[in-house]
């Protein structure tokens, strides 16, 4: 088998957080190392770090300990202003509770992540509307996230999150808000971005079922990392 690309290395990663006078060790000497075109599944109980080890690959928090090196970057040492700059390229952001804005439309809300880019309107136009035509949402192009499901609007979501083309994908619990039917299809969705376009993507999971649809898995418990097939 061919040798793919690391996308993501984290060595010797701790992070703790403090709460009044006491230390909170979340994450202890976590390492890690994701190829380009994984679909990876992070598991664990609530608490367990795993949500915090997300936030850390995209650069939404910074580490205590250790490094982070994304597509050959080593963003752990980037400054606010260059890591914002960062993710705006590189990360796509898939929430649990879809973080749209009431009062734009799907075609709006798509678009927002390519404001911070010089793409032309023209340009913009194009590319929303393969993402909504990627997620089968291009025939709700004008509707607003209160006329959608709750699976609509996690499909109008995740054309947001691929619109820049990202280096990688992070979803942060993207069925914990929805029923079966619909987790079924967003996750099926995220399996056909990974399999189809080469996505890699990094799913922070609880649930076991949700779990299964990725392609490789980790366990967090109590910050410690234990590996899985």
């Amino acid at each position: 088998m061919q040798n793919k690309e690391l996308i993501v290395t984290i060595h010797n990663v701790s992070k703790s957080y403090q709460k009044g006078s006491r230390i909170i060790r979340v994450l202890e000497n976590i390492s890690l190392e994701i190829e380009g075109g994984e679909f990876l599944a992070l598991m664990g109980p609530s608490g367990s770090g795993k949500s915090t080890l997300l936030n850390l690959i995209a650069g939404l928090d910074n580490v205590d300990r250790g490094t982070i090196e994304v597509g050959g970057l080593g963003i752990t040492t980037l400054s606010e202003t260059d890591l914002a700059r960062w993710r705006s390229v590189n990360v796509g952001f898939i929430f649990q509770f879809y973080n749209l804005i009431p009062v734009l439309t799907a075609f709006e809300n798509v678009e927002l992540p390519l404001l911070l880019t010089g793409l032309s309107k023209s340009e913009r136009r194009e590319h929303v509307a393969a993402a909504l035509r990627i997620v089968n949402m291009d025939d709700r192009i004008g509707h607003y996230p209160h006329q959608l499901s709750g699976g609509q609007q996690q499909r109008v979501a995740i054309a947001r999150a691929v619109v820049t083309d990202p280096t990688i994908l992070v979803a942060d619990e993207p069925t914990g808000d929805l029923d079966r039917s619909s987790a079924e299809n967003v996750l099926e969705l995220m399996r056909r971005l990974n399999r189809d376009l080469g996505k890699t993507i990094i799913m922070v999971t609880h649930d076991p079922w949700a779990g299964k649809w990725a392609y490789s898995m980790e366990h967090l418990d109590k910050g410690i990392l234990s590996h899985d097939l």
